[in-house]
């Protein structure tokens, strides 16, 4: 009678512990434990194993038992897309709304100077699935470009330059307007390299001096939320996400009379920021 395993990664963020991929920085670090021994990449288990992360018990769950939340988050400039911060910087987790035995995991992330959407849920299996190049989620950024753009360069980072980590393009690219020596562009991309919109328009020359995101798949930065604020995806929205990963709808767990409670406190006491701005005669980014 044959056993169905599973690559380690994978039930770890199913029970809610981080991402696939922290999981696996994790299990390199021997930080994971399986039936007593330390655990190496690669490594499968079966449901029965026992597991302790950190040398404390994991729960594990089949991919039916994790309740799939999805919050959005209007990130400001200045926020950090980590946990924790060493120099005791702002996060993007300071403000999320607190869990009782789950984690929120980011789906992608956004560098310190780009704000707009962040998808965050309690379902690993979600995260992984949309963050894959594979599942081909279109990110929709609005673009703020220093100087002249010319045809030619928008022609070429369509259809595709090299940088320095491979291949990369847009599949879109509509102009805004603008004043002055900057001009508004809205660019569709496909995937999640570091830093890939500023260095597309680097490759030409040409520098961004605000980068917002306003869409991730087939949901838009709107106005339910100011920056700094999150708000809780609907059913639909949800199932929206959930298809586009491949993944068999689910219903969203209601919140217990305490949960409700805990995130109605936790939005009202974490009140919204503004975006961090440089001092007075210190040059821009």
């Amino acid at each position: 009678m044959s056993t169905t395993t599973e690559k380690l990664q994978k039930v770890l963020a199913r029970a809610g512990l981080g991402s696939r991929r922290e999981m696996e920085t994790a299990i390199a670090d021997g930080r994971v434990k399986v039936n007593g021994k330390v655990a190496t990449l690669g490594d499968r288990i079966e449901m029965r194993d026992r597991v302790a992360f950190d040398d404390r018990p994991v729960t594990l769950r089949g991919a039916e038992e994790v309740p799939r939340r999805v919050i959005m988050y209007n990130k400001p400039e200045g926020e950090l897309c980590t946990r924790k911060d060493p120099e005791g910087r702002r996060t993007v987790f300071d403000r999320l709304p607190r869990l009782k035995g789950e984690r929120w995991i980011a789906i992608g992330r956004l560098d310190i100077n780009t704000s707009g959407l962040l998808l965050f849920t309690t379902d690993g299996e979600l995260a992984n699935k949309l963050m894959h190049p594979s599942t081909e989620v279109e990110r929709e950024y609005a673009v703020r470009v220093m100087g002249e753009v010319k045809k030619e360069q928008v022609v070429a980072m369509v259809e595709g330059v090299m940088l320095d980590d491979g291949p990369a393009r847009f599949t879109d690219v509509q102009e805004f307007g603008g004043e002055g020596i900057n001009t508004w562009f809205h660019v569709v991309i496909m995937e999640g390299r570091n830093r890939e919109v500023r260095r597309l328009w680097e490759s030409q020359g040409l520098t961004v001096s605000r980068l917002k995101r306003v869409r991730y798949g087939n949901i838009f930065l709107d106005k339910r939320t100011k920056a700094g604020e999150w708000v809780e995806l609907s059913q639909d929205e949800i199932d929206d996400l959930s298809a586009t990963a491949g993944l068999v709808a689910r219903k969203v767990p209601e919140l217990t009379p305490d949960e409700k409670n805990r995130w109605s406190r936790d939005k009202h006491k974490r009140r919204p920021v503004q975006a961090m701005r440089k001092p007075k005669g210190q040059p821009g980014r």
